[in-house]
């Protein structure tokens, strides 16, 4: 008989911990071995436990659950982390994926989702809901702008990237979403741009990458 898949919990919602352990406990196969409630103590835990797996909320006090994943996986590489939670936003999504993270499963997933997730991962596979299955898919579908490798050559490679996506229209918030960064950083290279450009505002920006041979937004 294989040994059981070891399983460290956190979250730091009491009560959702206490249904969590309940449900994982009813999985065959599988044994709950600690429980974190902050992501300081979840890196701790980790550390101490080595554990197959770690399901692991994403907002937590003290440390994110995703520099959480980041800072176990950085030192016990062969944990398999599955983020559990309610935030199924592009931007979570794939700063859960940098991190590390080998699954992204919803608050609310029945015990059989649950099951698949931790098996799966547990052997060394990558296991995501169906809705962020879906969303991965779609975002990895959809065709990246490009217009002339000689156009604009004082942008870095970034802000080549944030400037074709301003070329097709795409707000601040999709664009930080689409490249995996956060609109604070999309704003200062948006800044950036505009600067180097010599140009007042977006609009303007995009007809010189209509200029350019470019994408055109129309």
């Amino acid at each position: 008989m294989s040994d059981p898949v070891r399983v460290l919990l956190a979250d730091d919602h009491r009560l959702f911990l206490t249904g969590l352990r309940l449900l994982v406990g009813s999985i065959p196969g599988c044994s709950v071995v600690g429980e974190a409630g902050s992501g300081a103590e979840a890196v701790a835990l980790a550390g101490d436990l080595q554990p197959d797996i770690v399901l692991m909320d994403v907002q937590m006090p003290d440390l994110n659950g995703i520099e959480a994943t980041r800072r176990i996986l950085r030192d016990s590489p062969h944990v398999g982390v599955i983020m559990v939670t309610m935030f199924d936003d592009d931007e979570s999504v794939f700063l859960a994926m940098r991190a590390g993270a080998r699954g992204y499963v919803l608050k609310g997933a029945d015990r059989e989702e649950l099951q698949r997730a931790i098996l799966a991962v547990a052997s060394g596979e990558a296991l995501f809901s169906s809705s962020i299955a879906t969303r991965l898919m779609r975002f990895f579908a959809e065709p990246r702008p490009e217009f002339p490798v000689d156009a604009f050559p004082d942008l870095t490679e970034r802000e080549r990237e944030v400037l074709a996506l301003i070329a097709q229209g795409q707000p601040n918030g999709r664009i930080a979403r689409a490249l995996d960064i956060r609109p604070k950083t999309v704003r200062n290279h948006v800044s950036n741009i505009l600067s180097k450009l010599q140009v007042a505002d977006r609009a303007e920006a995009m007809a010189r990458v209509r200029e350019a041979g470019g994408t055109d937004p129309g």
